[in-house]
């Protein structure tokens, strides 16, 4: 990167951390800590919820998602607003009226302790993997600027982030995340303006679209129900209603968000808008990646974006991948030739030389990834992740660099400090408080309340150290997963059918008691592990089979067990 890239970059994130300190004055306890006193407005809600979700993996992965696979993953998000919808009758109104700090406490007062304690559990084993991965995304960039070892990368990135949410708490990371949305919102459109004006002379935005169309990266609706299938409409209007139903309705990562508003109408706004402009925030992130993949149609890319990897196969077998390379880039330079005579005629005959050096070039990159993964590293299996990064460090102007590496950066920050608080205050509520009989101080009248403030001002943040850690060893094993974006949502539909699927219970079934629950949620959770394991079906449909697992096992406990009346 050039100075210009360095000043903007490291401006932009010390003029974030200063702000975060500013609004992180005053605080006072676990209230202040876990939910900011419960005072934000619903622009902040909104804000806050969408750069949760967005985390630096969205802005990273997702373009390389579409440049490999077309945008048919937008319809992931189909069963999003319907989600909202049922989250702002159901679930809202309960948890604001209750004043919880979490999620789960509802549950203990709906079943028993140990219920609460074993989802809180399912929610933390589930969410610090996920976060994990999620510090690895940064990771990458900081590695393949300074040609770091990755595993530094992860421990600096990690740090950082620790030091961030350690001292920021709820309050710090709602304001920031509202300007830190702003600014990432603002880069990703300067990127994928530039990347238009970047294609040659004669090719327009229309042209790109036409060859990304016809190369098959503009399939955002594929209709046929195939439940092998990871995106298509159905698994997206239902799978992922469900999986959205139990990320927002029961991760605490995104309810200890909405549990800030001051009211339920502050929350459910917030909440409901989330769902209206997600769809169309991801459509147009993936439409970077269509766009990418026509750039690179025009312009030769390399045959394998992950440019450090490629360079040690390189060297280690020079033989084989030399050749392999000259080839390419021959075939490369045709292949733009095609594009272009497919643009002057519209003409589908011209189509098909283009679409066969398309699928040549594919099998190329195809075999230099086998030989990266066998002689180089096994857990490599793909460059997905590295598509936009190397668009950004090589076609982009100095100082969009910068604020492009800022705005991955601000993204990992935002998602992952409120994550990291969210699992700090579910261990600490749903788990060390409880274990111990406890519940968390609410009056900071007269000394001994203002000492139980400290004391669970200092738990919190012990908590939130702990979990930074965690999370820091599970991003050591990320190499391993290929595209983050979707190893995130894998290991979500692990566990958030089994979560949501209490949940319903809790609100809908009133006959079911504690004692049938209980094993019921293991039960089903023991299916949905070997479901996946044995590979029977695509993932996203994960998220209703655990639901619908607890709500019937539950059914089936108390016919065996006999218990016919609720507690309330």
């Amino acid at each position: 990167m050039s100075s210009l890239d360095w000043y903007v970059l490291i401006g932009t994130l010390v003029a974030m951390l200063c702000y975060g300190m500013y609004k992180s004055r005053n605080q006072h306890g676990a209230k202040t800590y876990l939910l900011a006193d419960r005072q934000m407005s619903w622009p902040v809600v909104l804000l806050s919820v969408m750069a949760t979700q967005a985390s630096a993996i969205t802005f990273l992965s997702a373009p390389g998602q579409a440049f490999t696979d077309g945008m048919r993953f937008v319809q992931y998000y189909f069963g999003l607003p319907i989600a909202m919808i049922v989250i702002c009758v159901s679930f809202i109104p309960i948890f604001q009226r209750l004043k919880v700090y979490t999620a789960y406490e509802y549950l203990e007062s709906r079943f028993d302790k140990r219920t609460r304690v074993l989802t809180a559990f399912l929610f933390l084993l589930s969410r610090a993997l996920s976060t994990g991965i999620s510090i690895y995304a940064p990771a990458i960039i900081l590695s393949s600027i300074l040609g770091w070892n990755i595993y530094l990368t992860n421990l600096l990135v990690g740090g950082l982030l620790i030091i961030y949410t350690f001292t920021g708490g709820a309050k710090a990371i709602a304001h920031t995340q509202k300007l830190q949305f702003l600014i990432i919102l603002s880069a990703m459109a300067i990127a994928g303006v530039w990347v238009v004006l970047r294609l040659p002379d004669g090719v327009g935005f229309t042209d790109a679209l036409y060859i990304a169309g016809k190369s098959g990266k503009l399939n955002v609706i594929t209709t046929q129900f195939d439940l092998n299938d990871k995106y298509n409409i159905w698994s997206g209007l239902i799978g992922g209603f469900f999986l959205a139903l139990s990320y927002f309705g029961t991760d605490n990562s995104q309810v200890s968000r909405y549990l800030t508003g001051k009211n339920i109408k502050e929350s459910r706004l917030g909440l409901l808008l989330n769902g209206i402009v997600k769809i169309p925030m991801q459509f147009l992130i993936l439409l970077i990646g269509a766009l990418l993949f026509s750039f690179y149609t025009f312009y030769s890319a390399p045959i394998h974006f992950n440019e450090k990897a490629y360079q040690e196969v390189k060297e280690k077998i020079p033989e084989t991948i030399i050749p392999i390379e000259n080839r390419y880039q021959q075939l490369a330079a045709i292949n733009s030739q095609y594009a272009i005579q497919a643009i002057a005629s519209k003409d589908e005959g011209a189509l098909i030389p283009l679409q066969q050096s398309q699928q040549t070039l594919k099998s190329m990159r195809d075999s230099v990834q086998y030989l990266i993964t066998q002689n180089v590293n096994p857990l490599n299996t793909n460059d997905t992740n590295y598509i936009f990064l190397y668009f950004v460090t090589h076609s982009l102007p100095a100082g969009l660099v910068g604020l492009l590496f800022a705005v991955i950066f601000l993204a990992s920050w935002g998602s992952i400090s409120a994550a990291l608080n969210s699992l700090a205050g579910s261990s600490l509520v749903d788990i060390h408080m409880r274990l111990k009989n406890k519940t968390p101080h609410h009056s900071s009248e007269g000394e001994e309340g203002i000492q139980e403030d400290k004391q669970e001002l200092k738990l919190g943040r012990i908590h939130t150290l702990a979990w930074g850690i965690f999370c820091i060893a599970v991003a050591m094993f990320a190499t391993r997963m290929g595209s983050l974006i979707e190893a995130v949502n894998v290991l979500g539909s692990l566990f958030y059918g089994t979560i949501l699927g209490i949940f319903l219970v809790a609100f809908y079934a009133k006959s079911i008691r504690g004692k049938s629950l209980f094993p019921a949620i293991i039960f089903a959770e023991v299916c949905v592990i070997f479901i996946y394991w044995m590979d029977w079906i695509s993932f996203l449909w994960l998220n209703l089979i655990g639901a619908a697992s607890v709500v019937c096992f539950s059914y089936v406990a108390q016919a065996l067990f006999g218990e016919s009346k609720a507690q309330r």
